[in-house]
């Protein structure tokens, strides 16, 4: 079906918040040439002792205009600010009045995603149609107190923020991804991720679990709470992109995997966990320990059958010459009928299979030896399986729902196939805890 488009944007001002800094600067252009869009650095920018590149090696200091590498449309790191898909059926359905599949005919331009989005998107950018003057866009984000009482407030004829209304009210009929919404309570910042309609599992229940068992298994995993709201189940993720103080919010600026590999979403499918791992090698803070950390993250995904770790759901922090992983995020079980799957990205060559076994063998790229790697993940196993019933408590997770997950989506038998020598001891234990906690 033909696309429909409103007239297209034709440039966008990026504005930047430095670091230590609380207000924005304008950083330069990105206009639209053709088939692609390029950026420019402002004077202003150039001359400022504290401005740094957006991202090396894709936009470094200089007067030039720059292409986008790798034959990209956009340059990787603004396009990681553009909204999300289910931001941008917000968008669509605001643009067009039209709900549900009637959308997926309708399009709009990336300068006009990134113009009319939310100005308090990820990471320390934001556009503008000006170059001198700055507006935030969206009203002030509801708070977790309206979150909360948001059915009661319906009730009393109290206003809901947009975004939050659009979430909680309209998420099932706009579609797409997932409804999300901003919210803040005093010093912090979270994003609450709503279930939906649609869903034919817990999904908001399944991410808190999986998130939660990842910070008792030691990974460094964004905080999360579930509240109640309108009687659905909302999960509240702390954002770790924003920092409050006495001068206002300071924002740290991030890129995804993507970016990092020179890839975009048309080129994810050969984003791999040991091209990730080589970058780090070469352009990240704390090697070794980064390493063990994406290598971890790698085992636990597979053990609560989170398939969906693609590329925009690895990101790290920018400082301007060095990158440091951030805290893990979008940790969520998928829906699994069978057991054979494979993750989003390759684990190594052109292995993506679900399985520890292909994790073991490519250990080694991240500074791991196969004796490292098998204790690694039977620490990984013990955890979930002696925090599960507990954890499970938490999120008030049913019994049905626990058989549900507990068996398919953690702990599938699929992932302990072709385990050898000393390693079938985490086939052992994974039958052993299947069985206990089922």
């Amino acid at each position: 079906m033909t696309s429909k488009k409103e007239k297209p944007a034709t440039e966008a001002y990026v504005w930047v918040w430095l670091p230590g800094q609380a207000t924005p600067v304008v950083a330069g252009r990105l206009a639209a040439h053709e088939a692609e869009y390029r950026f420019v650095y402002g004077r202003s920018y150039l001359s400022n002792r504290d401005a740094i590149p957006i991202y090396l090696p894709e936009l470094p200091l200089t007067s030039d205009e720059q292409r986008p590498l790798n034959g990209l449309i956009m340059p990787s790191s603004i396009r990681d600010a553009s909204p999300d898909a289910w931001g941008r059926r917000v968008m669509l359905n605001r643009t067009f009045g039209l709900k549900g599949d009637t959308l997926d005919s309708y399009d709009l331009d990336e300068l006009t995603f990134l113009l009319q989005s939310g100005s308090d998107r990820i990471g320390a950018l934001d556009f503008q149609a000006s170059p001198t003057k700055y507006f935030a866009r969206s009203t002030k984000a509801a708070s977790l107190d309206q979150l909360i009482t948001a059915a009661e407030r319906v009730e009393k004829n109290l206003p809901l923020s947009p975004e939050l209304d659009q979430a909680l009210h309209h998420g099932s009929s706009i579609g797409g991804a997932r409804p999300k919404a901003l919210i803040e309570d005093g010093d912090q910042k979270f994003i609450a991720k709503f279930s939906s309609g649609s869903d034919t599992f817990n999904i908001v229940k399944g991410e808190y679990v999986a998130m939660r068992l990842a910070a008792l298994c030691g990974l460094n995993a964004s905080p999360v709470r579930i509240v109640r709201a309108s009687g659905k189940d909302v999960l509240v993720v702390s954002r770790f992109d924003r920092t409050a103080t006495e001068d206002g919010w300071y924002r740290q600026s991030m890129v995804s995997a993507l970016t990092i590999l020179g890839l975009d979403e048309m080129q994810a499918r050969y984003a791999s966990y040991q091209d990730l791992a080589e970058k780090i090698r070469h352009r990240f803070k704390s090697v070794t320990e980064t390493l063990r950390e994406l290598f971890s993250r790698l085992v636990f995904n597979i053990l609560v059958g989170n398939t969906d770790d693609h590329a925009r759901n690895h990101a790290a922090f920018w400082d301007g010459s060095s990158l440091a992983l951030t805290p893990a995020y979008d940790i969520c079980p998928q829906a699994r009928t069978g057991q054979e799957t494979t993750q989003a990205m390759l684990i190594s060559g052109r292995h993506r299979s679900s399985q520890i076994s292909t994790c073991l063998d490519a250990a080694n790229h991240f500074h791991l030896d196969r004796k490292a790697a098998i204790e690694l993940t039977a620490q990984q196993l013990r955890t979930i399986a002696s925090s599960w019933r507990s954890v499970c408590s938490e999120a008030d997770l049913g019994e049905i729902d626990r058989y549900f997950f507990w068996g398919r989506q953690f702990l599938n038998p699929y992932a302990f196939y072709g385990l050898q020598g000393e390693a079938t001891v985490l086939s052992e234990l994974a039958d052993t805890f299947r069985q206990n906690n089922g």
